[in-house]
């Protein structure tokens, strides 16, 4: 039995749910989301809250269950609060910057590294070296976060490079002198 997708998931006031044959559209006060749904995963609404259920008992049907009570716990939550990392630049002379629509990281390459925003999320600059990634679909903020990260991964010798601000590079002891 899948212990995740038996879990009810509350709808808090201000969010609409709407059923349909093979998706789900979820609005909130941020913006709305939809979830296409698995063949043999069925919702239902009542009471104020949401109920995934499935049919049949494969191993299959029961991860698909779990992953769409997921999925729809993150598309209420985002359409309510959203969702946000940041990164954090480490290097001298690292910083990002603003031009319009368009996030300008300086990362020690011999040119700027430039990354147009996309539409559906909100990219901002909260000082030179601290990016902020926020927007209602955690997938898409995570995947958007994961790109600029990818420009310059922090190395373990030195720790310079694009981290999130929760992350912990394991650092390495450099090379020892001749003996």
């Amino acid at each position: 039995m899948s212990r995740i997708g038996v879990k009810p998931i509350p709808l808090p006031k201000g969010v609409r749910v709407e059923v349909k044959e093979k998706e789900i559209l979820v609005e909130g006060p941020l913006g709305k989301l939809t979830l296409p749904l698995f063949e043999g995963i069925t919702v239902e609404e009542k009471d104020g809250k949401l109920q995934v259920h499935r049919h049949g008992e494969s191993k299959d049907m029961k991860a698909k269950h779990g992953l769409t009570r997921a999925l729809l716990a993150n598309h209420v939550s985002g359409t309510v609060q959203g969702f946000s990392k940041i990164l954090v630049l480490q290097g001298v002379g690292y910083r990002a910057q603003k031009r319009g629509r368009e996030l300008v990281l300086s990362l020690g390459f011999s040119h700027e590294v430039v990354y147009p925003e996309p539409s559906d999320v909100k990219i901002e600059v909260i000082d030179p070296t601290k990016i902020k990634v926020s927007g209602i679909d955690k997938q898409r903020v995570g995947q958007i976060a994961a790109e600029i990260r990818a420009f310059k991964k922090p190395e373990p010798y030195k720790g310079k490079g694009i981290k999130y601000e929760d992350e912990v590079i394991r650092r390495k002891a450099g090379k020892t002198g001749k003996k």
